[in-house]
């Protein structure tokens, strides 16, 4: 290692380019790995010289795959069609944006009804500190979430402690045999397509965005660690700017569920439906998603449904 020079980087990264179909950006995940390699022997003295990597250029390669992110309108039919535990597993990953290792790591007692906190991140059986000091922090719960929440922890025992999303056996639900035994299944039945865990958080960011919601409130809810100072300054302000975001996408959530039903009803419809028609369509689909644990229906729903 005490070898290495910048020139013996390069080419072991050529090296790799060539006998490997990897895009640039793979690439450069392995340049930060095995700069951060370099980092830690410094660190332990056993490298005097400078770190190896730090002026290394990645060799030509095809451009990095598009990544997705879910629109809302996607979410809302997946969030139909799945059964439990997994709808609940997808709602916590729509709706707090959480990385795939801390959704694993979430706890009942981190948890208050209005929001919940990221302390901790399960990977496979290791359970750490999330992905960097910023990202841990709370993450307003909007009705939907809260919903989905409640009744699973209604059907779990109403347990105080513990993870959130468990096996039987009570350790981190295993996130990845969930998706190919259940979710990817039910997603194919309904030809819709799955990005993997992360094009929920994705989803998140892009859905915020659509609806005007700052750049750096999406960071704050995100906890991304390049919150600047003056985010920092104004973290109280930024807080209640996150709640007031989250409530907008909460809403829209609402109406994005009663669009896709009146849409779909018009369109089987020979004769238009009139205003009151509409409304008692709208009304009668949010209390059946409620039903599916899908989305809280509105006050005069709930009233109609419980005199």
């Amino acid at each position: 290692m005490r070898e290495y020079r910048t020139f013996d980087c390069e080419q072991m990264l050529l090296s790799i380019a060539r006998q490997e179909d990897l895009c640039r950006t793979s690439l450069g995940h392995i340049k930060h790995f095995l700069s951060g390699v370099f980092r830690y022997a410094r660190r332990q003295g056993v490298l005097d010289t400078a770190n190896p990597m730090h002026e290394v250029e990645l060799p030509r390669a095809r451009p990095g795959g598009e990544t997705h992110a879910y629109s809302l309108e996607e979410e809302v039919q997946m969030l139909g069609i799945l059964p439990e535990p997994a709808a609940t597993a997808v709602a916590v990953a729509v709706f707090t944006g959480a990385r795939k290792g801390e959704i694993r790591g979430l706890l009942w007692e981190d948890y208050d009804g209005f929001s919940i906190q990221v302390k901790q991140a399960v990977w496979r059986s290791h359970v750490d500190e999330p992905k960097r000091e910023k990202s841990k922090g709370a993450i307003p719960v909007i009705a939907q979430l809260r919903l989905f929440l409640e009744r699973h922890r209604a059907r779990s025992g109403n347990p105080r402690q513990g993870y959130i999303l468990q096996s039987p056996q009570g350790k981190p639900l295993n996130l990845d045999a969930l998706a190919k035994d259940v979710i990817r299944p039910a997603f194919e039945a309904a030809k819709l397509p799955w990005y993997g865990w992360h094009a929920f958080r994705r989803g998140l960011a892009t859905n915020l965005n659509r609806l005007g919601v700052p750049e750096k409130v999406i960071q704050q809810i995100l906890r991304h660690a390049n919150v600047t100072t003056t985010m920092n300054i104004y973290v109280k302000m930024v807080s209640q700017d996150a709640t007031v975001a989250m409530k907008t996408l909460e809403t829209n959530c609402a109406a994005t569920v009663q669009q896709k039903r009146l849409v779909g009803a018009a369109e089987g419809s020979e004769t238009p439906m009139d205003r009151e028609q509409e409304i008692s369509l709208s009304e009668r689909y949010t209390g059946v998603l409620a039903e599916r644990e899908g989305f809280e229906p509105s006050v005069q729903v709930l009233a109609r449904t419980t005199v």
